[in-house]
């Protein structure tokens, strides 16, 4: 380890109370935002089914607040893929379902037209010259059509309802290079360095910030409750200097820097493929309200651009956001998540690109390349996943993890991912962009362009501060306590290089 070599042979470190003193000088303005006392909770199951079926009869759906442009003729049409691939994920999806209530929609839709224009005739019919008795009968039937379209377009906005909620849960497409199964099924693309060889007894992350005196889980917990915390003293400068630092180099990369909101509509939550009700949500939900807390910048971001067209020109749009994460760790328990490693609250930098169909798989490789260089330049031992179907979440049509070695956990724990969503949240979202004519084609005159099209999304975290810390503390710790800064991060924690214990302070 020639960094940690080089690190060990500085002779001169700053103290903390030295450092201080030229802390304002050295931080740009992504200092964590305090948020505004609210309550919040993730609904139980029961109240996710009070809210449902409130104000509607048990017999009738629950209206969708959204609609997704989902190509039901493709599904229909491609039928055994999307089996299988419901399958492969162990997705819970009604694809027979689906395809009942499509055919039934599109019977109720011929005969709404049927009825539509039998009424147009028979209203032209009474534009001319009749007999009393013949206006009559004509008068009866309109009136008859009428009632019966009411009753059938009645049928045909419910069975609409009925199909966006069965199929919104019909998951993305998979690529076909994604091994199948379970997450032991997840192939290793990628592996950077080997596990650093410590002479000494490893201690843990939560151990080194004890005595340190680096976090505070005690109070925390009296305060917030458990997997909450208190960073204290370089702790605090270190997470500033992570997010400053992978901000930087993916500006550096040509990302736009964003901070976002950090609470949203429920329905956008939706579009992005989350699920903010359920008895084992992610999500917290702000009560009485239809607002949540982000569990990742991916959330508001995607959001940025809903509902618009884009002109081809403009892609691809690339952004890096920070953002504080909230997530309800709902079934987590163990040693292994102890301490930061698996924590409500968080702060995280992403990155996000929408871009053109056929450059999506060209942009994930990017965006997992950024990754690795990152992670590669601290110094960390990490191996890259190409995960199995069974570990995709609904939205993507590939994934990739970053698993980094932690050993005073003893084994690889994730500290980032990167995924290809393709179009699955841009037609749930509504942007789309619109192609430019080429050299070769010719529009009739007065015709706008070819027709708009869907983007595809991409989203990759480029540091969890949290896992970072973790990653940081573990892997660069030394014999007398002490912990290295490993070099990239050394300009953004004011000069920096070392964390000592307090009692071998210079």
């Amino acid at each position: 380890m020639v960094l940690l070599h080089c690190c060990r042979s500085a002779t001169s470190f700053y103290s903390l109370k030295t450092f201080s003193k030229t802390l304002t000088f050295r931080l740009t303005p992504y200092y964590p935002r305090p948020l505004l006392p609210l309550v919040v909770r993730p609904l139980s199951a029961s109240a996710v089914q009070t809210a449902a079926t409130s104000a509607t009869d048990d017999s009738k759906v629950v209206k969708p607040q959204w609609k997704a442009a989902i190509d039901f003729k493709w599904i229909r049409d491609n039928k055994e893929a999307v089996a299988d691939n419901i399958a492969n994920r162990k997705s819970s999806a009604n694809l027979e379902l689906v395809l009942e209530l499509y055919d039934k929609l599109l019977n109720v839709q011929k005969e709404v037209e049927r009825l539509r224009a039998e009424r147009n005739v028979v209203a032209n019919k009474m534009k001319g010259k009749l007999e009393p008795s013949e206006r009559q009968k004509l008068i009866e039937e309109g009136k008859n059509l009428k009632e019966a379209l009411v009753t059938l377009e009645e049928d045909l906005l419910k069975l609409t309802d009925e199909l966006q909620q069965e199929a919104q849960s019909v998951p993305n497409m998979t690529h076909p290079d994604v091994p199948v199964g379970g997450e032991d099924s997840s192939t290793v693309r990628k592996m950077v360095g080997k596990p650093v060889e410590l002479s000494f007894a490893v201690k843990d992350h939560v151990q080194l910030g004890k005595e340190l005196d680096l976090f505070d889980f005690d109070a925390a917990a009296e305060v917030s409750g458990s997997k909450f915390y208190y960073l204290k003293n370089e702790a605090v400068i270190l997470e500033m200097a992570l997010v400053n630092w992978a901000v930087s180099e993916a500006m550096k990369r040509g990302f736009t820097p964003l901070t976002t909101p950090e609470i949203v509509r429920s329905s956008v939550v939706e579009k992005c493929g989350f699920q903010p009700r359920g008895a084992n949500t992610q999500v917290y939900s702000i009560e009485n309200s239809d607002q949540c807390l982000i569990g990742t910048a991916e959330i508001p971001v995607g959001g940025i651009h809903m509902d618009s067209i884009l002109s081809e020109s403009s892609l691809p749009l690339k952004y890096v956001a920070f953002s504080h994460c909230f997530r309800t760790e709902a079934g987590a328990a163990g040693a292994a998540t102890r301490g930061l490693y698996r924590v409500h609250q968080f702060s995280k930098v992403e990155m996000f690109i929408l871009c053109r169909p056929d450059e999506s798989d060209s942009y994930h490789e990017e965006l997992i390349e950024i990754e690795e260089d990152l992670f590669s330049s601290l110094g960390f031992h990490f191996k890259t996943l190409d995960m199995a179907t069974q570990d995709l979440g609904a939205p993507a049509y590939r994934k990739f993890d970053v698993e980094a070695w932690m050993p005073g956990l003893g084994r690889y724990g994730e500290i980032s991912s990167a995924s290809n969503c393709t179009d699955y949240q841009s037609r749930r979202l509504g942007i789309r962009y619109r192609p430019e004519p080429s050299a070769s084609s010719s529009p009739k005159k007065g015709k706008n362009s070819a027709p708009t099209q869907f983007v595809h999304t991409l989203n990759a975290t480029a540091c969890a501060v949290p896992r970072m810390i973790v990653c940081l503390l573990e892997n660069f710790q030394q014999e007398d306590g002490s912990v290295i800064i490993p070099e990239p991060l050394r300009p953004f924690m004011g000069g920096l290089h070392i964390i000592k214990p307090k009692h071998i302070q210079n």
